[in-house]
């Protein structure tokens, strides 16, 4: 009877994996075109991408659920590589990017991705969800984009200006905004019809809408898959002598494997089955990517919007991802002409929305409120990025995400007051030197009080770094010079760290300190019966103060002025 429930629930299992590799392949047609577009390069070379993530990365065991293929994330990223440097020398890239995310995989370097601070991986999202979003804006319209994200912006006028006065660019930015508002609306539509994707819904309107007579607008061109194939050469190897490739190797690298792990940290908070093997899963990524740049297709990350629907169409098992490359690479072979159908507006239109939910901006104010230092080093990756590249714009936010932690980790607390003869300075908790100036001042001031004697307190420091060690040591050396009486206690110190010149001769040992006897808290702490007197203990109490002093002979000028 056991059996049988297993059989039945493998067989189910199987069923809902089928049904849900189709949702996902609906998913990834669209989005794999449409990114290749953006991306500047063929629309095959996107299919083929899918592809791979499919049957190739999909059947690795380094995640259950999660999907790969060409990101939207990195479709600005490859456009600019393809603009400097040729489509033919995109397999190269991504290629040597491969092996380097099998070798980061092998020595375990899986995880390291994920000590990244959030505020950072969000920032880096956004900025590239905005310059995705300007730069769609143009083939939503018909229109080429002017260049970078700052020339998509500063054209957004003249794009609609243009738009105004070409009833065909009207009509297809009019399909585009339909899909977007699509992408928005249609998880809500009850019943059976919500199941379907939205991304396919605004590719049917669209295929309808560009089929009516008067309707010119431009549609996608897909040639033969298998003849858009193209392996490096020995003309694409010598490149890689060049600075600019082995930079755009190390940023696609980096930025392929930290989507994919975040994503996959993100798709394993989607479901309760089996957690992603990290390391495992840097590898399948890295193979993936070989095999891509060996055909000279796009590169392949994690991908959110196929994971999600892969979980919420119900899947168990590895099988529906990768089926669903098996249908792609199905169709895109037997059913070309029907791609050709596909308005380039409505996939526009797609990647419009993904770069909205890339750019998440109720993330902004919602880390303001959580953490106003964070949303500092979150809205400057963001700009940067913006304004600059993605991977500058990742290297500056990483830089100041550690000055912010190094800031906070560096909490050091000084206290200063005179006493008597005594100018006294207590330090506690980190001293680095992120916070010698405020060491600084406080010796100073010390220094400034005008007593005899200085007593300096470290002992509270849990973490003295050189520069304030340097600092603290220095200043004591220079009061000493001047006749000061000047008593240093040092971290992990059980008296004051003195001179060279109070130490014992080379060769003598010091005395040991007397022990403080312990006794058990049921004897008589003295000894003697009850009722009688304790008699004073020769050591102190646990609330007395310890004074240190200075036992150096006076100089002769100060040793005549105090004996009379």
């Amino acid at each position: 009877m056991k059996g049988g429930g297993a059989k039945a629930g493998a067989k189910g299992d199987l069923v809902t994996d089928i049904t849900a590799s189709l949702v996902v392949f609906l998913v990834a047609l669209p989005l794999c075109i449409g990114v290749a577009v953006a991306s500047g390069v063929p629309a095959e070379l996107g299919i083929i991408s899918g592809v791979i993530g499919g049957l190739v990365v999909g059947a690795a065991r380094g995640s259950t659920l999660q999907v790969s293929g060409p990101a939207a994330g990195l479709a600005a990223l490859v456009s600019e590589t393809v603009a400097e440097v040729g489509v033919a020398m995109l397999g190269v890239i991504v290629l040597f990017a491969g092996l380097l995310q099998i070798i980061l995989g092998l020595v375990r370097l899986g995880r390291m991705f994920q000590a990244i601070s959030v505020a950072v991986v969000q920032g880096m999202l956004a900025g590239i969800g905005v310059p995705l979003m300007f730069s769609q804006a143009y083939p939503m319209a018909d229109a080429k984009a002017p260049g970078t994200a700052i020339e998509n912006m500063a054209g957004i006028p003249a794009l609609l200006a243009g738009i105004l006065t070409d009833p065909q660019a009207m009509i297809a930015t009019l399909l585009g905004i339909v899909t977007i508002v699509l992408s928005f609306v249609w998880k809500k539509v009850p019943g059976p019809a919500g199941k379907i994707p939205a991304a396919l819904v605004a590719v049917g309107i669209g295929i309808v809408v560009a089929a009516l007579p008067g309707v010119d607008v431009k549609t996608l061109q897909v040639g033969n898959l298998l003849a858009s194939v193209s392996l490096p050469g020995p003309e694409q190897f010598a490149g890689l002598a060049d600075g600019a490739i082995i930079t755009a190797i190390l940023t696609f690298t980096v930025i392929a494997s930290a989507e994919s792990l975040f994503t996959a940290a993100a798709v394993d908070r989607m479901h309760s089955g089996p957690r992603t093997r990290y390391n495992t899963e840097l590898i399948a990524q890295g193979a993936g990517n070989t095999v891509a740049g060996i055909l000279g297709a796009l590169p392949i990350t994690a991908v959110v919007a196929r994971s999600s629907a892969n979980v919420q169409a119900g899947a168990k098992t590895r099988l529906s991802r990768t089926l669903h490359g098996l249908w792609l690479l199905a169709f895109a072979l037997l059913l070309p002409q029907v791609l050709a159908l596909i308005p380039i507006s409505v996939l526009a239109g797609v990647l419009v929305h993904s770069g909205w939910k890339l750019f998440g901006p109720a993330e902004f104010p919602k880390m303001w409120r959580q953490d106003k230092g964070e949303f500092a080093v979150m809205t400057l990756t963001t700009l940067v990025i913006v304004v600059t590249a993605l991977l500058e714009g990742v290297l500056i936010g990483l830089a100041a995400g550690i000055v912010l932690a190094a800031l906070r980790m560096s909490q050091t607390a000084i206290r200063q007051h005179v006493e008597d003869d005594t100018a006294k300075v207590v330090m506690a908790g980190n001293a680095t030197f992120l916070r010698l100036p405020k060491v600084i001042e406080a010796l100073e001031a010390a220094a400034a009080a005008g007593k005899p004697r200085i007593r300096l307190d470290l002992t509270g420091v849990t973490h003295l770094d050189h520069a304030c060690r340097n600092q603290v040591e220095e200043f004591t050396a220079q009061q000493r010079e001047l006749g000061l009486r000047v008593e240093l206690l040092m971290p992990g110190e059980a008296k004051p760290a003195g001179d060279r010149a109070a130490a014992p001769p080379a060769g003598e040992a010091q005395a040991p300190l007397p022990k403080r006897p312990v006794t058990a808290m049921a004897e008589e702490p003295w000894g003697g019966s009850m009722g009688e007197p304790a008699p004073p203990s020769p050591w102190p109490t646990a609330d007395a103060e310890w004074f240190y002093l200075d036992t150096r002979p006076l100089p002769d000028d100060q040793r005549s002025s105090a004996v009379g």
